[in-house]
């Protein structure tokens, strides 16, 4: 039996089902079962239940305003493996060509399970493992220390809190401690040193992370009040580590530039993104609300340009429709092949 007459009755334990939709009078709490024991990080009481911030229009940016996708558009492979991934607590590395919409896998997770806004770690080639849990202010803490000092006489009373210069970046804010899981986008690994992936280790095994200067400070100051990621937020601390309660839901982008080490493979469950079909391709286009206009045309001429090409992003059909349907240039015009030519070029074409 293939993929597509299986019974509907094998999908029963989907709780991600890959349109976009937002669950509806139900909640990820209800749904999602307790993990497996090796990846239970749960201590103790339950964390309280707190605020996370929304991002509508970055989401919206990403995956449209119309939820135009069906059952019918999900690709059961990423369904399951995006669901293995919530019930097993694991990383999911997602690789694909650029524009397969790797990246708008994590959105869409976000709005579907109704997780809030997406941590975006977006990766270089100085990037480090620090780097992407905090930032810490040591000269700024300095600075403060000296001015109050002079200014107190040196009686050191009344400084500064040691968590006004701390500030947890997307990795480790996704670690916070939570009822439910953050949407973590580890966006572009490729780039990273060979080391990353090797460091990411420790923090998706042990699902927490020691922060050192604020360890240090313990004695003094047990439970420290850090800035995060998502803006106006703060996060406390206690004794310098943090520790998550729900392990995030982590989506790790890859273009296949680079082999991963083993180890870290091992560690991850594995996602290869397909080119989007045509009927995927006209969902996309309606979910960002572009007049119909010229639109099976265009796809018809995107398809079979990208086929010619070996690839071609999404977001490339998405600037053809929209300037043919926007009034600012008209299909009919006799230089429009030529601008859709240039349009749809392949990534590596320079010129020609």
């Amino acid at each position: 039996m293939s993929t597509t007459e299986r019974p509907e009755s094998t999908h029963d334990w989907w709780i991600y089902r890959g349109t976009g939709h937002p669950l509806q009078d139900t909640h990820l709490a209800d749904r999602l079962p307790p993990p497996p024991p090796w990846r239970d990080f749960r201590r103790g009481d339950e964390p309280p239940a707190v605020d996370v911030p929304q991002d509508d229009a970055e989401t919206d940016r990403r995956l449209g305003v119309e939820l135009s996708f069906t059952a019918g558009h999900a690709d059961r492979a990423e369904v399951d493996m995006v669901n293995a991934a919530l019930y097993l607590r694991r990383p999911l590395l997602v690789t694909g060509k650029p524009g397969s919409g790797k990246s708008t896998l994590a959105y869409r997770i976000s709005r579907e399970l109704r997780l809030g806004r997406v941590l975006r770690w977006s990766v270089t080639s100085q990037t480090t493992l620090k780097s992407g849990l905090y930032d810490y202010d040591a000269i700024g803490r300095l600075q403060a220390s000296q001015t109050h000092g002079s200014s107190s006489g040196g009686t050191g009373t009344g400084e500064r809190p040691v968590g006004d210069f701390f500030r947890l970046r997307e990795l480790g804010t996704a670690f916070l401690p939570r009822r439910l899981p953050r949407v973590l986008l580890v966006d572009e690994l490729d780039k990273a040193e060979s080391d990353l992936p090797h460091d990411l280790l420790s923090i998706f095994e042990d699902g927490e992370f020691l922060i050192p200067e604020l360890a240090r400070d313990a004695r003094s100051a047990p439970v420290a009040e850090v800035f995060t990621a998502d803006p106006g937020y703060t996060a406390q601390i206690e004794n310098g580590v943090v520790r998550c309660s729900a392990f995030p839901v982590v989506i790790i982008t890859s273009n296949g530039e680079r082999d991963f080490p083993p180890a870290f493979l091992r560690r991850c469950l594995r996602l290869e993104m397909k080119d989007p079909g045509p009927a995927k391709l006209a969902a996309i286009v309606a979910a960002h609300a572009l007049d119909p206009k010229h639109r099976a045309v265009l796809i018809e001429d995107f398809v079979t340009r990208r086929a010619a090409l070996g690839g071609l992003p999404a977001d490339k059909l998405l600037d053809a429709i929209f300037l043919a349907t926007s009034g600012a240039y008209q299909p009919d015009d006799p230089s429009w092949p030529g601008l859709v030519e240039a349009l749809w070029q392949h990534l590596n074409q320079q010129g020609h």
